[in-house]
């Protein structure tokens, strides 16, 4: 005679832990079914591994698989699995004793924190088991273990105060799990809501999932004759976690196959990245470089990261904590066997573990990086016109690869034709004797930068200038001061010594009046002086130490700048040019001529024109402009 069924109490701490887990540290629903299948697969792998020394008892259930069935009837949905299996005191310590040891200091750290920083319990067996408890009003485990009686346990609680343990006859070695849904969770006995869970969380898991399904018999209608109902069991996860195979074992089209369905990209990748880590933290690794910029990527929210798996379950979608937001266009997936998870599996703790595989991983992206603008360069090139101004946020946020970074910067350069890049390794190599720095302008575009007037003085001399086009240059640049030991300097900085020497003193003597009355002329800049830096322009602006035009122009397109541009700079003169000297010559004959404002603001908006900002009044400008026109005609 079979005893009646027993009923125990819950521990206190337990009851607070299950009203925790079900209502706070899932932000996911669906995660219960990832926990359960995740445990089912489990316990096939602990039967099998103990089946290597004695395979007493397996009979012939060797045909590993977790089995989903729905019952829409009785608003039911069982897993199935022919794993280990449980005995009475295992279900007892498993599943009714889950506060044995930390879980009351878990819940008094739970109670001292916010909602959203839950602090890790781990390795307690069972706590991923009670998600279940967050769609079902009544969860009921029947189980047996391999060899011995036919008579399993049957573990019963509706997640509240009390549990019911009694002996029932199982005719199969492994656990059965039937979760009675509430109300509100009904919809997890949809075919196709099951599928699209198991494809997201535990597609890869080793042992087929396989899905039963039940189609209703018709009845017979005219001449249609009635129909039984018929059921259907089919493996429903692909199981085919390619970053666990050797690479010489994946081919290029399943590799580009994997990268389109996780980033839904139409193109095949331009580099993939496959490896593994051993010793003291292990883990393996499939990493993808995109072809190109994708479609989507300007128009929505990029989060970096990639998709962790622990054992073939996916455990987060976009792990940040393993790649650098600088990174963020790497798909791919990491899968790491002893990574400590916290209780709900969706925060990672802070580890040793953790930093190893970020570093690791960054130095593969940077290093398969590298070998693609060494190999492929055009594939590069291609590569890094959309996704390069991501790259180089690394200069800011990266100071450990900072350097590594900059090897794959490409650059535009005056030297070159149009579209033509070049390196910095390939331009620190080309400087000639007697240049000691690498010069750089930035602006709008290049074509438009080959004809600046700030290129003439390096142009005269042979040197060579780097084109910055991307907006994040002013932003980033800065943080690269140099370059294996050759200083970064802006064009548009500072004074410029030309090679015949600087301006003779008697040259200076001679436009000192000059200068004095245009300064006096133009509140918008700072200084007045004559340079090296022209060769055939007769002004420029230039910045001694504050904002660079550029990056003035940016702030005002953010609605962060002033009302007008090309203020608080020193107007530069180019005493060679004949405009420059016919105003010298003016001021020298008549020093209240009334035409030298005028010539004095025009000299300050060409030069503001030049350098590509915008001057503040265009209307004023076109009529002194026009003026000047109808008096040289005369």
């Amino acid at each position: 005679m079979t005893p009646p069924p027993e009923t125990l109490e819950f521990k206190a701490e337990l009851k607070q832990l299950l009203h925790l887990i079900t209502h706070s540290l899932y932000s996911d629903r669906e995660i219960f079914l990832r926990e359960l299948i995740s445990n089912a697969s489990d316990a096939i792998n602990k039967v099998k591994f103990n089946s290597l020394a004695d395979e007493a008892g397996l009979e012939d259930n060797k045909d590993w698989k977790i089995v989903l069935a729905p019952d829409a009837e009785a608003k039911t949905l069982t897993l199935r699995d022919n794993g280990v299996g449980m005995s009475r005191e295992e279900v007892i310590d498993n599943l009714g004793t889950i506060a044995k040891s930390g879980t009351k200091a878990f819940l008094d750290a739970v109670k001292a924190k916010q909602s959203n920083d839950v602090p890790g319990l781990i390795g307690q067996f069972g706590v991923g088991f009670y998600s279940a408890f967050m769609v079902a009003d009544k969860v009921t485990v029947h189980t047996r273990t391999k060899g011995g009686p036919r008579v399993g346990v049957k573990w019963a609680s509706d997640g509240q105060g009390a549990y019911t343990l009694e002996a029932a006859e199982k005719a199969d070695r492994g656990t059965d799990v039937t979760l009675h849904l509430k109300d509100d969770a009904l919809d997890f006995l949809n075919e196709w809501k099951l599928r699209g869970v198991v494809k997201k969380f535990s597609d890869f898991i080793e042992h087929p999932v396989e899905l039963v399904t039940v189609t209703p018999a018709e009845e017979a209608e005219g001449d249609e004759p009635a129909t039984p109902a018929t059921t259907k069991q089919e493996t429903i996860n692909s199981r085919k976690a390619i970053w666990l195979r050797a690479k010489n074992e994946v081919t290029p089209e399943e590799y580009a196959e994997f990268y389109k369905s996780i980033a839904h990209d139409y193109t095949a990748p331009a580099k993939t990245l496959h490896f593994s880590i051993e010793g003291k933290s292990e883990f393996r690794a499939l990493l993808f470089l995109p072809a190109k910029k994708p479609m989507n990527f300007d128009y929505e929210e990029q989060k970096a990261g990639l998709k962790l798996y622990v054992q073939r379950v996916l455990i987060m979608e976009n792990c940040e904590e393993v790649l650098p937001p600088y990174l963020r266009f790497v798909k791919g997936v990491i899968d790491s066997a002893d990574l400590p998870l916290n209780v709900s599996r969706e925060l990672l703790q802070q580890n040793p573990h953790l930093d190893t595989i970020r570093k690791n991983v960054v130095r593969n992206i940077l290093s398969g990086l590298d070998g693609l603008k060494n190999t492929e360069f055009e594939k590069y090139v291609a590569f890094y016109r959309g996704l390069g101004p991501v790259l180089k946020e690394g200069l800011a946020r990266d100071w450990e690869n900072k350097e590594k970074i900059a090897d794959l910067l490409l650059f535009e350069h005056a030297a070159g034709e149009s579209g033509e890049f070049t390196t910095l390794a390939d331009y620190a190599e080309k400087m000639p004797a007697g240049q000691d720095q690498i010069y750089y302008l930035a602006g709008e575009n290049a074509d438009q930068l080959r004809h600046s007037p700030y290129l003439e003085a390096f142009r005269a001399k042979g040197f060579d200038v780097l084109l910055l086009t991307d907006s994040i240059d002013e932003f980033t640049l800065p943080h690269l001061t140099d370059y294996k030991g050759k200083k970064l300097q802006a064009a548009d900085r500072g004074e410029v010594k030309s090679t015949d020497g600087d301006i003779a003193p008697e040259v200076q003597v001679g436009y000192a009046g000059l200068l004095t009355a245009i300064k006096g002329q133009l509140p918008e800049v700072t200084d007045v002086r004559l340079t090296r830096r022209l060769t055939e322009s007769a002004a420029c602006l230039v910045v001694d130490g504050g904002m660079s035009a550029h990056m003035e122009r940016i702030l005002k397109r953010a609605g962060q700048g002033g009302e007008a541009e090309g203020g608080h700079r020193v107007l530069e003169l180019n005493p060679d040019n004949p405009a420059v000297v016919a105003l010298k010559e003016l001021h020298a004959k008549a020093p209240d001529d009334a035409r030298l404002p005028v010539y004095a603001r025009l000299m300050y908006e060409q030069a503001v024109i030049a350098e590509g900002s915008r001057i503040a009044d265009p209307a004023a400008f076109a009529k002194r402009v026009n003026t000047l026109i109808a008096e040289s005609v005369k």
